[in-house]
């Protein structure tokens, strides 16, 4: 019913078409507040049923004339969960949504014809056009967040904007950062011509390994001794630069409930995820320790370096949307660069 708004906002569904297996989307309408970044970037998106009738105090425009505001195609009348157990039986797969095109021989066809995610470089479509200091200060956490306490000097952190999501910036600021963010094109020598405490790897879409001059630089910013954190793209990169390898997924870990068990105590946590893409496990090298494992696949769900200050996750630690177990992360990244 809620959480679709964050998901079209959040740049790593970009080139995506996705399908909502609740049976009524639209509940809560649109508002800016609950914007991931400065635009929807999904492709297409599938529901059972638009809501016509909005319940939220909050809302500002319903769900048809955002979508149409936007020029993303939609489609209603599904029966999306027939669709996603089909997904769930032949992996991701290419479609086409039209309402000037009926012919389904030439819609096969457009289908077939798009090269999907692999080997794909998104990350220069959804980044920022250049660095600016994020300045949103302390706001109210709802009810049940993990509350930290950023309590001592707060820490300068450059975050590379691979497709961020405004909740980790958010995050981040709450556990007592502050914060300058770079395109996804920063090299290695500009963020530290910055002088952070710590470099952060954003979230993004497409194909971790081809942002090669991504990955050079975050080879890089590793061997400065500079405390690391990444999230999903960016963890991918991190192991890809560390010398791991990667490798798309049949169908990809998507939803807010995927059960991850912490390594180092046992205990288990349910994330928010979103990636297509994981890294292969018997490619890790010998100074790579896993930290986490999804509990539905195990795969792997968080690593981090035996020797550097490096660690990174796969899954969505901010929580928008989303369970907040993991939340935690943001003050382990903080008490890494206060040593």
């Amino acid at each position: 019913m809620t959480g679709y708004q964050e998901i079209m906002s959040d740049p790593s569904y970009a080139g995506q078409i996705v399908t909502m297996t609740y049976t009524q989307i639209g509940n809560t309408g649109i508002n800016p507040e609950d914007m991931e970044s400065k635009q929807p970037w999904i492709r297409g998106f599938v529901v059972k049923e638009s809501a016509r009738r909005l319940s939220n105090w909050r809302a500002q425009e319903d769900l048809d004339t955002f979508l149409k505001r936007h020029k993303i195609p939609a489609i209603e009348g599904i029966d999306t969960r027939k669709l996603v157990a089909h997904l769930r039986e032949h992996g991701s797969m290419r479609g086409v949504i039209s309402h000037v095109e009926f012919d389904t021989d030439t819609l096969v066809h457009k289908a077939k014809a798009w090269p999907g995610l692999a080997g794909m470089d998104l990350t220069g479509d959804v980044t920022c056009d250049s660095s600016y200091v994020w300045k949103q200060g302390r706001w109210k956490l709802e009810s049940g967040y993990h509350d930290i306490d950023p309590g001592g000097e707060r820490k300068k952190v450059v975050v590379i904007d691979y497709g961020v999501k405004r909740n980790i910036l958010r995050s981040l600021v709450q556990a007592g950062c502050d914060l300058t963010v770079l395109p996804a094109s920063a090299t290695a020598e500009e963020v530290l011509a910055r002088s952070p405490d710590g470099v952060f790897l954003s979230n993004g879409p497409g194909d971790p390994d081809a942002v090669k001059h991504a990955i050079r630089a975050i080879a890089e910013l590793v061997e400065s001794g500079k405390p690391l954190f990444g999230i999903c793209l960016g963890h991918q990169m991190l192991s890809l630069a560390l010398g791991a390898q990667t490798e798309k997924m049949k169908f990809g870990h998507r939803g807010g409930n995927h059960p991850v068990q912490n390594l180092a105590n046992g205990s288990v946590e349910v994330t928010s995820q979103n990636h297509g893409f994981m890294v292969r496990e018997e490619s890790l090298p010998e100074a790579i320790e896993v930290t986490h494992r999804s509990l539905f696949d195990g795969t792997i769900e968080g690593i981090r370096h035996k020797h550097a200050p490096v660690f990174s996750v796969q899954h969505h630690p901010e929580a928008s949307p989303g369970p907040h177990d993991a939340h935690y992360l943001f003050k382990q990244f903080v008490d890494l660069m206060r040593g």
